[in-house]
């Protein structure tokens, strides 16, 4: 062993008083116990030493954006995110599957549904929901139902949240978070949902941990929930300044 750290060593010192040395890659795996590829080992005598002890990083195919999100640490504390959910009838949504074989609504029934997500500002058009509805209770002294939901919240690039919980038609709930991808990679909470006019207009208010600080784009001091709110025509109309990167559809 002492003889083959001897040989490296006065390869190099060999190298660095001739300006270059012919190394092999055998050479270089067998004397100083790396392996390299070395397609042209021709090295000055400080190259030949960071070429030795340096081999090629492995290729990655996460985005640039996932890089950063990786290195970057949860933030302490609650982070709120506010969102409307638009249903503006071109989406085909919902679409209630009367599983009960019953005339009024009744546990079994099924409502698949998908509608527009706009920032709490409604200047913004940020993706889209999409998730099923169990009904487990029909509720007519209060004019309504009680679900199960399981359903999703797709901003674009940014990534997704998953939420699961009671939703009920006639009053406010909190459903849990139960993950994400992209930026809410990690997240847990829970978030308010607040009927505004069923089934047309939801308003969210999101309490999001153990995740990064959000992007400025999805802050903001939200418009106060009512029946009269609308998104800004902008943001109806996908116009590029009023959409976040890669909007879901």
């Amino acid at each position: 062993m002492a003889s083959i750290s001897s040989r490296a060593s006065s390869l190099l010192v060999k190298a660095g008083k001739s300006g270059a040395a012919a190394t092999s890659p055998s050479l270089c795996a067998s004397s100083v116990g790396f392996k390299c590829n070395l397609s042209r080992p021709s090295f000055l005598g400080k190259q030949l030493r960071s070429s030795v002890i340096r081999c090629p990083a492995p290729s990655s195919s996460r985005s640039f954006q996932t890089e950063i999100n990786a290195s970057m640490k949860p933030v302490p504390g609650v982070q709120e995110l506010y969102v409307y959910e638009m249903n503006e009838r071109d989406r085909g949504s919902p679409a209630y599957l009367r599983l009960s074989q019953k005339s009024v609504n009744s546990l079994g029934d099924l409502v698949p549904f998908s509608n527009k997500l706009y920032h709490g500002n409604l200047e913004k058009r940020l993706g889209i929901t999409a998730g099923l509805c169990i009904l487990i209770q029909h509720v007519p002294e209060k004019n309504g139902d009680r679900y199960e939901a399981i359903y999703s919240f797709y901003f674009g690039d940014y990534g997704h949240i998953s939420v699961q919980g009671a939703y009920l038609t006639y009053e406010d709930t909190y459903l849990a978070i139960t993950g994400g991808s992209g930026i809410f990679k990690g997240v847990h909470g829970q978030v308010k949902l607040q009927q505004i006019v069923f089934p047309f207009k939801l308003f969210y208010t999101f309490y999001l941990e153990g995740i990064p600080k959000l992007p400025a784009v999805l802050l903001g001091k939200p418009v106060p929930p009512s029946p009269s709110v609308e998104p800004l025509p902008a943001a109806k109309a996908l116009e590029p300044q009023a959409t976040i990167p890669n909007y879901t559809n």
